[in-house]
């Protein structure tokens, strides 16, 4: 009996131990922090494993490094943008998005990614839509493929892509695959090694040296960019396996959204990949010609390529989100998986709502993590009562990531409306300065709403007491999610 009292004590000291570390050591949101005491005194023993594996604090050093040459190349493409950008020399090409020219500043000025008017873009909903394009590209690829995805499962469809890119790297093509290891953790050793050895050079971002036990498991890289011969890119929510493609039966249809993009903007898209392989591999991959090939005569949209991760001081995305719902007049629409916004994005949706701006969200009407979605249920009700109309896609798994800005501004990327992807992942987003292609986005929202019940006021008062307990605990979760 003394050994069993001794041990709980000894339990509960670790624990108020690792409470007051969190309190007083580590510099946490206070929202994370009450989460984590809460966690621990709660859990007992297990909440200090969930502490060990889920709230490292990352060291914000920079990963991504450019050589000096690197540098100093990309540097002088800046600096003639910002150049461009002050002497108001700056011609626009949609005069409509003009008004938007304070979040190009912020973005150009402040976290250096450039903005190019010389894109084309070609937007996929639909997975066999997307892959079927992206397998015909990699086929006809002449130089090298850039991949790097969070989720490439092993099932058809992903074995189908390895495949490709195998046969692509015996024609002597050059390939180079890099996926997370926590979203790539299914595919088999021996898959690895029968394609490195037809010449795929293959990267797993943040692997761990223990098996079955990764330090870094909440620190992931969520971003999805393909980099065809230096002229093609994509970028989006779409991972790769089966069930994007609707082949889960479980889930069902899978309705994402993902961008092609040719034009100079892809040289921004080459340059992310570059650091995230640069850091993963090891290589020193050099800024060489034929990797950013000229792109000068493709279209006439809009970009900036934008990314964040743990490792930046700001918060890169969600600023642009706040901006960018700060920026609206007319009407905002926001399909997002996962809807656990902090303060700043709940008080400005609120604040657009309460101004007149027509305000909507779509999210999934099932839930693929079930303490996320509680938290979203409750984070859009909480928004209800300001006029913000909230739906539920009901025709499978809603996953497309994108925000419209009164069908002139919009984003597509792999980022969530969530906390995760604000401060945990590595993301990367695509805001189009486009009033075309930010219309199209705008009516494929409103075709979606055919398919989409609205959580009315009333109807979400009249839940029941277990969806209320479901959300009291996830939303006290909410900053660990």
């Amino acid at each position: 009996m003394f050994d069993f009292f001794s041990s709980v004590s000894i339990i509960y000291l670790i624990n108020i131990a690792m409470a007051v570390v969190v309190i007083f050591l580590e510099r946490k949101d206070p929202t994370a922090t009450l989460a984590w005491v809460l966690v621990l005194l709660v859990f007992p023993g297990l909440g200090f494993v969930f502490y060990l594996l889920l709230s490292q604090n990352f060291s914000r050093k920079k990963l991504f490094t450019m050589k000096i040459y690197a540098k100093k190349t990309f540097g002088d493409y800046i600096k003639v943008q910002r150049k461009l950008f002050n002497s108001g020399e700056l011609v626009y090409n949609d005069r409509s998005t003009e008004s938007f020219k304070d979040l190009i500043k912020m973005n150009l000025f402040y976290h250096d990614f450039s903005y190019t008017q010389n894109n084309e873009i070609k937007i996929y909903t639909d997975g066999q839509d997307k892959f079927r394009d992206l397998f015909n590209d990699i086929q006809n690829a002449r130089h090298h493929i850039h991949m790097e995805y969070y989720i490439i499962k092993n099932d058809d469809l992903g074995n189908e892509m390895l495949d490709l890119l195998a046969k692509k790297a015996e024609e002597g093509i050059e390939v180079r695959l890099l996926y997370d290891s926590v979203g790539g953790r299914h595919i088999p050793d021996e898959t690895i090694e029968r394609i490195k050895k037809s010449g795929v050079k293959v990267a797993i971002f943040f692997a761990s040296n223990f098996p079955f036990f990764n330090f870094k498991i909440n620190y992931r890289n969520h971003r999805k960019i393909v980099v065809i011969d230096g002229k093609k890119a994509y970028i989006g929510g779409f991972n790769v396996g089966d069930e994007y493609i609707g082949l889960n039966k479980k889930i069902g249809y899978w309705r994402d959204t993902h961008v092609r993009i040719s034009g100079d903007a892809v040289i921004d898209l080459q340059t992310r990949f570059f650091l995230d392989w640069g850091y993963a591999s090891k290589e020193d991959l050099m800024f060489l010609p034929h990797y950013f090939p000229d792109t000068s005569n493709e279209g006439n949209v809009g970009i900036q390529i934008i990314s964040s991760g743990p490792d930046k001081l700001d918060e890169v995305i969600k600023s642009n989100y706040v901006k960018m719902i700060n920026s609206a007049k007319e009407s905002i629409l926001i399909q997002t998986p996962y809807f656990v916004p902090d303060a700043s994005v709940f008080e400005s949706l609120k604040i657009a709502a309460m101004s007149g701006v027509d305000v909507k969200i779509m999210i999934p009407c099932k839930p693929d993590h079930p303490f996320v979605y509680w938290a979203t249920y409750w984070y859009c009700g909480g928004l209800l009562q300001y006029g913000v109309k909230v739906f539920t896609y009901e025709n499978g798994f809603l996953h497309s990531k994108t925000l419209v800005i009164d069908g002139k501004v919009s984003s597509v990327g792999t980022a969530n409306f969530d906390v995760r992807s604000f401060k945990l992942n590595f993301e990367c987003n695509a805001v189009i300065y486009d009033t075309k292609t930010s219309s199209m986005l705008r009516d494929i929202f409103m075709e979606d709403l055919n398919y989409s019940l609205e959580i009315t006021r009333e109807l979400y008062l009249e839940r029941g007491i277990l969806i209320r307990f479901k959300e009291s605990i996830c939303r006290l979760l909410a900053p660990l999610l």
